[in-house]
């Protein structure tokens, strides 16, 4: 082992660290970064105050790649190893509560509506980053798959719907069409998933506006699973049919809105396949 490598141990520890200020951030307590660097060293292998940070770094990179929310303070340092990774998904996999936190929908919302932003563009893509073992080597690619883990929290996907339902209600009444939001309807609550959308609303002007919302709690590049029949319904009814995508759900819910037909915005990548005899 190098002189350089963190051992499992070492990275199992910062990991916890690194989720007990991120606990503390995302609830707006006050934390210590230096004092948590200072606390580390007595515990890790000689490591310097500046090695730690960057580990703290090399985490926030991983927690970004998994789709997660990260310490804004300590921004992504993607040439992380293997064993980094093992050790976030092991913390993760340790505290299955963590991934199913989700907030009410703020007062804000309910108040003013939800911000709804353009979509991200290649004018304001993010700059090239160095290679991360998660997104690029192919014999990582079965450790986690980000797009299918948060479409199985379906806590957090019923959590987004609800955040756009009350966005829809209150940006009806705001335009004085509360006759239209009495009759907004969550289909994927009322009447089950499968319809291809999952709530009924109206413009201003009475036209129908079908919603497929997708959430997470990452930033507003994180892939995002999306059904054969999702996309069928986009083409048969693509005047009515809207994507709203609500990002960095976790902290502050942000969304924007995606009009089909859907290939012009997003690369789509078959994942499964149904076998038959």
């Amino acid at each position: 082992m190098s002189q350089d490598e963190w051992t499992d141990e070492e990275n199992a520890l910062i990991v916890a660290d690194y989720f007990a200020m991120l606990a503390d951030d995302i609830a707006g307590r006050p934390y210590n970064k230096a004092a948590h660097r200072r606390a580390l060293r007595s515990r890790l292998n000689g490591r310097t105050e500046a090695a730690i940070e960057f580990k703290h770094r090399n985490i926030s990179a991983v927690l970004r790649d998994l789709g997660e929310t990260w310490i804004p303070g300590y921004f992504p340092a993607a040439n992380y190893q293997a064993s980094l990774i093992r050790a976030v998904l092991n913390w993760l996999d340790q505290h299955e509560d963590w991934l199913e936190l989700t907030p009410a929908v703020p007062l804000h919302v309910r108040e003013e509506g939800l911000w709804i932003g353009p979509p991200p563009s290649l004018s304001n893509q993010p700059p090239v980053e160095p290679r991360s073992l998660l997104t690029h080597e192919p014999h990582f690619a079965h450790i986690v798959d980000v797009a299918a883990r948060d479409e199985r929290n379906r806590k957090l996907g019923r959590a987004g719907e609800e955040l756009v339902l009350q966005h829809e209600w209150t940006s009806l009444r705001s335009a004085g069409r509360a006759d239209l939001a009495r009759k907004v309807r969550w289909v994927a609550k009322e009447d089950g998933d499968g319809l291809g959308y999952d709530i009924e609303s109206f413009t201003p002007e009475g036209h129908s506006r079908l919603i497929e919302v997708k959430t997470t709690n990452g930033a507003e590049r994180t892939p995002f699973m999306i059904t054969r029949n999702e996309l069928a319904v986009a083409r048969e009814r693509k005047a009515e049919w809207r994507l709203v995508r609500v990002w960095d759900f976790r902290r502050t819910p942000k969304a924007f809105e995606l009009v089909p037909p859907l290939d012009a915005h997003v690369s789509l990548e078959p994942t499964s396949f149904r076998a038959r005899f």
